[in-house]
């Protein structure tokens, strides 16, 4: 059995406003292996978002723990990316990947010539020199995952990172991140809304019940999922996921009805020297 590489025990997390309190999720308990992709679903408003905010450090748990693997150090092994790239305007491809490196957490182990490596790797290097307004949804995402591909973190949360990209987009990039989690040995965490992702992603599914939420169920996929999406066994595994889907617990969504709603900044993580 593969290492764990991130462990989640009876997580709870609440929020207060006023006289109201709403708690996002509840008794989450979830291991990710070392190695793996877990697809996390569940309807909106269950606290999916908050939970990888949580795991990364931008929240903070009110019961329960998250812990990394033994070999990994906490403080540099996860990185945290938002569905919206929320690039830097005024820096370039280049200098936006390299952004992290300004941390002095960030230059741990960091070998000389990252950046070039980096961009030329996920496919950046026609566009290195050119600002984000300049790029196309599937270049700002690439280059978003580039940030934190550079700081060489093992363990990677991506919040919806394709939801706003068009099919044919979205289908090239998923295919981009499963080859991208292989070569670097990740252990990845992406939250989606769709079944189809879920599956075609996922070397397990997690699926999320509604409001206050929790892990209802998990489901191992293997690679199954990468070879053929289409596959019988695939679509019988998405109708019993779909059968299993809570969406009449469902709440609006929280930036809807007043609650925090999650940052689009991506966690670069460390201080600055």
């Amino acid at each position: 059995m593969a290492a764990v590489a991130l462990r989640i025990r009876d997580g709870g997390k609440s929020f207060v406003r006023g006289q109201d309190h709403r708690v996002a999720f509840e008794g989450v308990d979830l291991d990710i292996r070392a190695g793996e992709i877990v697809s996390l679903l569940g309807p909106s408003g269950c606290g999916k978002s908050t939970l990888l905010r949580s795991i990364a450090g931008l929240e903070d748990l009110d019961t329960g723990s998250i812990e990394v693997g033994d070999d990994m150090d906490p403080d540099h092994a996860v990185g945290i990316a938002f569905q919206q790239p929320s690039l830097l305007p005024w820096l370039t491809v280049a200098g936006n990947v390299g952004l992290g490196l300004r941390f002095a957490a960030n230059r741990v182990a960091v070998s000389d010539g990252i950046i070039d490596r980096t961009i030329i790797e996920l496919g950046l290097e026609a566009v290195a020199d050119s600002f984000p307004d300049e790029l196309s949804g599937g270049q700002a995402q690439r280059a978003n995952v580039a940030r934190l591909i550079v700081t060489g973190r093992p363990i990677l949360l991506l919040d919806e990172p394709f939801a706003a990209l068009d099919p044919a987009t979205r289908a090239g990039l998923q295919d981009w991140l499963i080859e991208l989690q292989r070569s670097h040995d990740l252990s990845v965490v992406v939250v989606t809304h769709d079944v189809s992702e879920a599956l075609r992603l996922g070397d397990r599914v997690a699926l999320m019940t509604g409001a206050p939420g929790s892990i209802q169920r998990v489901w191992d996929v293997g690679g199954s999922a990468a070879a053929d999406r289409d596959a019988p066994a695939m679509e019988s595994l998405r109708q019993e996921i779909l059968d299993h889907y809570d969406v009449d617990q469902s709440p609006e969504r929280p930036e809807r009805s007043g609650w925090p709603a999650p940052s689009d900044v991506i966690e670069l993580g460390g201080a600055a020297s």
